[in-house]
């Protein structure tokens, strides 16, 4: 029987986001800028990366310390060699009912059949748009979008099907695709879910002019494609859903700069290296790689994770100021979306 763990606004822990990898073969304007992120930048040595066996120790402590997902992030996750190994580690543990994992989908045709055999459930792919110059742009490595669409393609024909395609709108860079987005994949089944440019991490120039909001990406849509609200399936969901009137399908919007959702906010997330943080925008995790490898009893590191999320008490979106947004944050491809 799993247990339940809440934090110091009572915000039960449901959803566990395991970075595998802080590397990444895009280097995307908004987390991982190539001018940052050039051929000499110094990733995390192996040694340092937890093994598929110590993540999968602390995967099962931490289902039953109240986690019933799991999504497998990065950096990109399929880098990572042998990520199918882990994948199927992880699937047979004892109380989970989700295994998810968010990908740029360059490496699934030759990972997809890999993924589902190993037991992977759904995969959300990001693909910020389908013109071949805006994609090029915001990749930071001049990626043609067919390597991405092959992927998607790699995933249908498996049975990923429908897939989430995750699209991060910036104003005056790739807003123009929305409604091309919208289109396409309403054609073919999958969910588009269109997020709003975060300052996750302090390397990728945000700015709030250059966010373009949900409800202006909603409207855009609803003018052509009418759409209405959908009332969400579970506490904690993070997008806010809509479908077609027309009946063919779903969209959503993840509003976290305009309409924040801290109160709901039930994710722990684990890095590479073992750390643990309680928020997408904090600015120091926990090391729990320190006591899995000081051979520290189960009970010992769930001890460990029972007080970090019983002190947690991270509202960043809804505070966020001026002075916020400066602030020293880990960043975006070492913990994952």
């Amino acid at each position: 029987m799993q247990a339940t763990i809440n934090d110091r606004f009572d915000r039960p822990f449901r959803d566990l986001r395991i970075s595998v990898t802080d590397r990444c073969n895009f280097r995307c304007t908004y987390c991982m800028p190539a001018e940052i992120f050039g051929e000499k930048y110094q990733f995390l040595p192996k040694a340092k990366l937890l093994t598929f066996e110590e993540i999968t120790r602390l995967a099962q402590l931490l289902i039953g310390l109240g986690a019933v997902k799991i999504r497998l992030t990065g950096g990109e996750p399929l880098v990572r060699n042998n990520v199918e190994q882990l994948v199927s580690m992880i699937s047979k543990l004892s109380g989970l009912e989700d295994l998810t994992m968010t990908t740029n989908g360059y490496l699934l045709p030759q990972k997809a059949q890999l993924l589902k055999d190993a037991g992977l459930n759904r995969i959300s792919i990001s693909l910020d748009s389908l013109d071949e110059e805006t994609f090029k742009l915001m990749n930071g490595r001049g990626f043609s979008t067919s390597k991405v669409l092959e992927g998607i393609s790699a995933a249908e024909k498996v049975g990923f099907s429908p897939l989430k395609i995750n699209v991060v709108v910036q104003r005056n860079i790739n807003d123009s695709s929305i409604l091309d987005m919208a289109r396409y994949f309403k054609e073919r089944g999958h969910t588009v879910r269109f997020i709003e440019y975060m300052d996750v991490g302090n390397l990728n120039g945000w700015k709030m002019d250059e966010v373009v909001t949900a409800k202006e990406i909603v409207d855009l849509i609803h003018r052509e494609m009418p759409v209405e609200p959908v009332t969400s399936t579970y506490h904690g969901e993070v997008a806010n859903r809509y479908r077609y009137l027309d009946g063919s399908g779903e969209l959503g919007v993840i509003a976290s700069v305009t309409k924040p959702f801290c109160g709901e906010c039930t994710r722990l997330r684990l890095s590479p290296e073992g750390e643990l943080f309680t928020c997408l925008f904090g600015t120091s995790g926990t090391d729990i790689r320190e006591h899995v490898r000081s051979a520290a009893s189960d009970d010992e590191i769930e001890t460990v994770i029972r007080k970090t999320w019983a002190t947690r008490a991270d509202r960043y979106s809804e505070k966020r100021t001026s002075k916020t947004e400066l602030r020293r944050k880990v960043e975006m491809y070492h913990i994952g979306g």
